[in-house]
């Protein structure tokens, strides 16, 4: 009996969540995401020998990351990114290293807090990379 009751307050709760509009987690994570790109700029880069800077930009509450994706989608097309915290240093983040970036979301520094300036700095992975649109999220 008692697991009966258990089980009754268990599902009772559940529809009460449901009730409230409480979403399951799976989709505040989706929403999250959602709201982070939707805020997305896009740019362009078009190629040149040395690394290009676009910015300065400042982090907001609607990113916890400085994120990067291609939009241009031809194949082996990347681009190397990395990001300037312009208040603190004139060299890039993760041991002034650069990442690869393509078609999918990646992240180009992790828990950023808010109000941070920054700089994206980027370049070509290699010759491919003529005019590439890419946007990045922060």
């Amino acid at each position: 009996m008692t697991r009966t009751r258990a089980f009754a307050s268990a599902l009772f709760t559940a529809a009460a969540l449901l009730g409230a509009g409480v979403a399951p987690a799976s989709a505040q994570t989706s929403a999250a995401a959602t709201s982070c790109y939707g805020g997305a700029k896009t740019l362009t880069y078009h190629y040149q020998a040395a690394a290009k800077e676009y910015g300065t930009y400042t982090t907001s509450s609607r990113c916890n990351d400085i994120n990067l994706r291609l939009i241009t989608d031809e194949p082996g097309v990347f681009l190397d990114a990395c990001v300037v915290f312009v208040d603190h240093t004139t060299k890039c983040n993760n041991g002034d290293a650069y990442t690869t970036h393509g078609t999918e979301w990646g992240t180009v520094a992790t828990d950023v807090k808010d109000g941070t300036h920054f700089v994206l700095r980027i370049h070509a992975y290699d010759t491919d990379a003529q005019n590439v649109t890419f946007q990045i999220a922060y």
